[in-house]
């Protein structure tokens, strides 16, 4: 659905190249996470790719398409939901998306229907000036779907959003891509990354260091290891590690299992894509 083969760009008066021979592909129905910290080249990846910038080089296909050749029509296929919001304040979040819906001319969704699966429904009426910023977010991923897109573009699509409303809307892009839709996700969430996406691109200074799912990556990083927290025979807590290889066969954790008084926990020492972005890239992620 979506491939970028040595991408470059700078931008008018810059001393250095924000993208530097970015490669990667993206399937139909893909969650694709690109992640960094601010000034990686996340956001300009981004407008390349829904076409706010055309002179870039190399060569980036939407639909098997150049994205530089693309006219108007390109928005009918595409939806985007930038991290800022920026609605129309004295309408009302159903106005908001009665007046985006009949910009396109081909099959969109109902607006109450959408406003529901952002758990907007209760205030479809209210003006949109009145809303938190974490109302803005979700009506802005409401305008993004509402003409069923083909590809979705989530820029912090959890910024601002409490636990219950980010599963909300992580719910919704999992349904949408059991639909078929693509999603890029830009972000510097690993939470957000690791919980929804199929596959993530690690980016620093402009440059793709490393692409692989969430699991992969731990699985290469991580330690191979359990971790047992137990009550010893004093009421004291202790911990020991114990190899995954041959758990089973492990005589000394079976004795730990039948003599500690209580099993407080077991954990297998799983990294988190935070240590490895840092592992791979030596950044630390900031928002």
């Amino acid at each position: 659905m979506i491939s970028v083969r040595n991408v470059s760009y700078t931008y008018p008066m810059a001393n250095h190249a924000a993208l530097q021979g970015l490669n990667f592909e993206i399937a139909e129905g893909e969650i694709f996470g690109f992640l960094g910290p601010s000034g990686a080249g996340k956001s300009t990846t981004q407008k390349i790719l829904i076409g706010l910038i055309k002179d870039y080089g190399g060569h980036v296909q939407v639909m098997n398409r150049e994205v530089s050749t693309w006219g108007q029509d390109y928005y009918e296929h595409i939806g985007v939901s930038f991290e800022l919001p920026n609605h129309y304040g004295k309408l009302t979040a159903l106005e908001n998306l009665n007046h985006f819906r009949s910009l396109y001319s081909g099959e969109t969704y109902d607006p109450m229907e959408v406003l529901e699966w952002v758990g907007l429904q209760d205030d479809a009426n209210k003006k949109v000036a009145e809303f938190s910023k974490g109302m803005k977010i979700r009506l802005n991923v409401a305008r993004s779907i509402i003409h069923k897109p083909k590809v979705l573009f989530l820029d912090e699509p959890t910024s601002g959003l409490d636990p219950v409303n980010a599963r909300k809307i992580k719910e919704l892009v999992r349904e949408l891509r059991r639909c078929g839709t693509t999603v890029f996700v830009t972000t510097h969430n690993m939470m957000l990354a690791d919980e929804l996406c199929d596959r993530v691109a690690f980016i620093t200074a402009g440059k793709i260091s490393m692409i692989d799912a969430p699991s992969a990556l731990k699985k290469r990083y991580g330690k191979r290891n359990v971790q047992i927290e137990y009550l010893d025979a004093a009421q004291n807590i202790q911990r020991q590690d114990f190899p995954l290889d041959g758990l089973g066969n492990n005589q000394e954790f079976l004795s730990l299992l039948q003599s500690a008084c209580r099993i407080e926990s077991i954990h297998s020492q799983e990294t988190t894509l935070d240590h490895i972005f840092i592992n791979v890239t030596g950044q630390e992620l900031s928002p």
